[in-house]
């Protein structure tokens, strides 16, 4: 019941508090991406979504102009700005993707979106289900994450939430990425 009614009132209500909320975040952070290489200030990428339909994602540009698109395990091997380190450290980066949200590509709590790329990773949520599922700013895989989590420990996690998706889950998921993002941020 709650997926089907309440889920996406809840995600147009909250992204958009949260967007105007954070606009003097997004003005500011904009200004200094632009200022620093006077290129794009959002990057945009293709990203698997519900049911496995492609979206356009957006995130803050963190990279210099002309970045190759590699998944996230290899996001060590590229340079990345030093406004970009600061903006990844405090998860800035992922601030437009409340947008994402409220057009409905995206949810605040659901698997992240992967990248056409992570063929296993899709195939283990098309058969657990979770495929099905509108990506998420946060999810249950992100909570219980750790580096380099192989794509079968988050689909088994993508997998649990899509069983037990929930009002009273995704608070929790919510509470506890606010947790995870006190801690000591990892070091680019």
């Amino acid at each position: 019941m709650y997926s089907l009614f309440f889920k996406r009132g809840l995600d147009i209500l909250i992204s958009g508090i949260a967007i105007i909320i954070l606009s003097p975040i997004y003005i500011i952070t904009g200004i200094v991406i632009y200022l620093q290489d006077f290129g794009p200030i959002i990057f945009k990428q293709q990203r698997i979504g519900q049911n496995g339909n492609h979206f356009l994602f957006f995130k803050f540009r963190s990279m210099p102009v002309n970045t190759p698109n590699v998944q996230s395990t290899d996001v060590s091997k590229l340079k990345i700005t030093p406004f970009g380190k600061i903006i990844r450290r405090t998860s800035i980066d992922e601030l437009p993707q409340l947008f994402n949200i409220l057009i409905g590509d995206m949810s605040i709590v659901g698997p992240r979106p992967s990248i056409s790329t992570q063929i296993n990773l899709i195939e283990l949520r098309k058969t657990n289900g979770s495929l099905s599922l509108k990506p998420g700013l946060t999810g249950y895989a992100q909570i219980n994450s750790y580096d380099f989590m192989p794509e079968t420990e988050k689909a088994k996690f993508d997998g649990y939430y899509f069983k037990n998706i929930s009002f009273l889950l995704d608070l929790k998921i919510i509470f506890s990425t606010f947790l995870y993002l006190l801690k000591k941020p990892p070091t680019y």
